[in-house]
């Protein structure tokens, strides 16, 4: 059993398709997809008419229920962009989208925790606004009730697996189209990439275990951080452009 994950598109075609002409060049015929589709100051629309015709299978993130729960008045500033691009019928298919799948009964997939879509699992934040990785008594205490030997999520851009005690591997794949953000929940702070790069991650069972292999794919980040400093995010712009957010 071979696949890969996707995660975090963030409405950043040319990473999407970057990271999709890898995956075929692997071999590889089957992809899920994690969540945080469209939302961006980047082409939410050909992005999510790309997600709509890939065969995969996908989870809903926060930022996509974002953009079909609420008002378009109390969106956020990385909804209100991508709203405007998008048609009903993308609405109405993320509408159709779960919040949590099982992949071929041995993968669970969730976007964020499994109960949560806006929290970070495997990563912690401290008051200082420091990111480090959450401790192994955390990450397990969320994984409870999950029979399934390898979870994946996503939501903090970060590429990591973590090894349970129990066996079951964890696995963030990082962020397709977005190498840095900065958030206020639940203390201000940044993730930063430290590349520009499109992220994703091939995972293997073989040998009665999971193995995972992290694909950086070069594509052309400066095409979207000009795309983003046009529609007027400067920060994203350096992100897209370095890996770093400088502004």
């Amino acid at each position: 059993m071979r696949f890969a994950a996707i995660a975090d598109v963030h409405g950043n075609y040319l990473a999407l398709e970057a990271v999709r002409a890898d995956i075929r060049a692997q071999g590889i015929g089957e992809i899920v997809n994690l969540g945080d589709m469209a939302s961006g100051p980047l082409d939410a629309r050909r992005t999510m008419d790309a997600l709509m015709a890939l065969d995969a299978v996908h989870v809903l993130g926060n930022h996509d229920r974002w953009l079909i729960d609420r008002p378009v008045e109390k969106m956020g500033s990385w909804e209100r962009p991508a709203y405007a691009q998008l048609d009903t019928m993308h609405l109405d298919w993320l509408r159709t989208v779960p919040s949590t799948q099982i992949f071929r009964d041995r993968v669970f997939l969730c976007h964020a925790t499994p109960a949560d879509d806006n929290v970070y699992w495997l990563e912690t934040v401290t008051p200082d606004g420091s990111v480090k990785m959450s401790s192994l008594e955390a990450i397990e205490k969320e994984a409870e009730g999950i029979s399934q030997s390898l979870i994946l999520c996503a939501h903090t851009h970060i590429a990591r697996a973590v090894r349970l005690g129990d066996g079951r591997l964890v696995v963030n794949p990082g962020s397709v189209g977005g190498p840095g953000f900065s958030y206020s929940v639940p203390f201000p702070h940044v993730i930063e990439a430290g590349t520009p790069d499109a992220r994703y991650a091939i995972l293997e069972f073989s040998d009665a275990s999971w193995r995972v292999a992290f694909r950086h794919v070069p594509y052309d980040h400066d095409a979207m951080a000009a795309l983003a400093r046009r529609n007027g995010d400067a920060e994203f712009a350096s992100a897209l452009s370095t890996g770093w957010i400088n502004v």
